[in-house]
């Protein structure tokens, strides 16, 4: 993977560091803003803390990404049919993303 951007940052004695200017602007976050850092098996990431972010769309994304990256390949676009399909069975449907959810949920 090529690098885009390196900066580098003193860590104090606090355990403390500036996060550079360029990485802030590359986050889009700013005074106030948050940031979170993610281990896993290749290593560690920086990204923009989002309030409502849910781990298990993030992993599934982080998964997606991951694969795509190891076989472009397989990425096919939907058929005619298969689209008509969606169009059909989501046909008057609405969406509320910050509606609450009614009933019960499970995990």
């Amino acid at each position: 993977m090529a690098v885009t951007l390196e900066e580098i940052s003193t860590i104090t004695a606090k355990g403390q560091t500036t996060v550079p200017k360029a990485v802030r602007q590359a986050l889009g976050v700013d005074y106030g803003g948050r940031i979170a850092y993610r281990v896993d098996a290749r290593g560690v990431t920086l990204v923009r803390a989002e309030d409502n972010e849910d781990p298990a769309i993030s992993r599934f994304l982080d998964f997606l990404a991951d694969d795509i990256k190891i076989r472009p390949e397989a990425i096919k676009a939907l058929s005619p049919d298969l689209a008509a399909r969606i169009n059909m069975l989501t046909n008057g449907l609405s969406d509320d993303l910050e509606a609450e959810i009614v009933g019960e949920v499970s995990l």
